[in-house]
């Protein structure tokens, strides 16, 4: 997964055919998944007015030139609210190359979200992005009326089988999932092939029945790894035990 971080305050070069000089921005800032400039002549550019536009950022530590090449209103998003844009970086020979990855259906596509160190740019196919997409927008409230930030925390973990909850994956690429929520903004879809595999909190895991990847780790090496989860894994862990020990999302995979 690429992100890309632009700390408050870092110049954004406009570059686009609409704009003959660079006008002066004032601010700049994040609406759900667009990104919001505001110009010191009063105006405010989003997203979709930007294509063309050159961001100066630092790229995993370094400065990077970002260039939003396409936008677009995400097809699968019902909520109407997030934008899918085509990220572009300069390459030594001064060409330009899509920055993302292809997610499961393809795309090569990302946006901005409110990072605790300020604008972070997430690729759809990474974690933060998938579970973006997913209906777990930090930034909106769900259908009990409630923020969506810790669903979207625990989606994290649970995407990437982060069982501990210390940043540390335990699944790999290409491994199937099937997931949901008591809001229902994911359904189990209920495949015969898939099993309960863990309830899951912003922490990590409350308990897990079976491991996704079985050459990663196995039940008794997390409980191991993490006291926390001794005497919560295998068949103690369902669904009613993970909710009773405050998952508030769940998963199946094929055991």
């Amino acid at each position: 997964m690429k992100r890309i971080t632009l700390a408050a305050g870092l110049f954004v070069l406009l570059v686009a055919t609409a704009f003959a000089q660079s006008p002066s921005v004032s601010s700049l800032g994040v609406d759900g998944t667009e990104i919001v400039v505001g110009l010191a002549d009063g105006r405010t550019l989003r997203s979709t007015d930007l294509v063309g536009a050159v961001l100066k950022v630092r790229f995993e530590g370094e400065p990077a030139e970002v260039r939003i090449a396409a936008v677009e209103a995400d097809p699968d998003d019902t909520s109407k609210t997030v934008w899918l844009h085509t990220f572009e970086g300069r390459q030594a020979d001064g060409s330009w190359a899509n920055l993302c990855g292809p997610g499961p259906d393809g795309r090569r596509q990302g946006f901005p979200l409110q990072g605790p160190q300020g604008l972070e740019f997430t690729c759809s196919s990474g974690a933060l992005g998938k579970c973006v997409r997913m209906g777990y927008r930090p930034w909106a409230v769900g259908p009990d009326g409630t923020s969506l930030a810790p669903l979207h925390a625990a989606c994290l973990r649970m995407v990437r089988a982060d069982y501990g909850g210390d940043g540390r994956a335990w699944t790999k690429d290409g491994m199937r999932i099937d997931i949901y929520d008591p809001q229902g903004i994911q359904t189990a879809e209920e495949d015969p092939v898939d099993r309960f595999e863990a309830g899951w909190s912003p922490e990590g895991a409350v308990c897990v029945r079976h491991v996704r990847v079985k050459e990663n780790a196995t039940l008794e090496e997390l409980e191991a790894t993490y006291p926390r989860l001794a005497g919560r894994t295998g068949a103690v862990c369902t669904e009613d035990f993970a909710r009773a020990n405050g998952a508030i999302l769940f998963n199946r995979s094929k055991d």
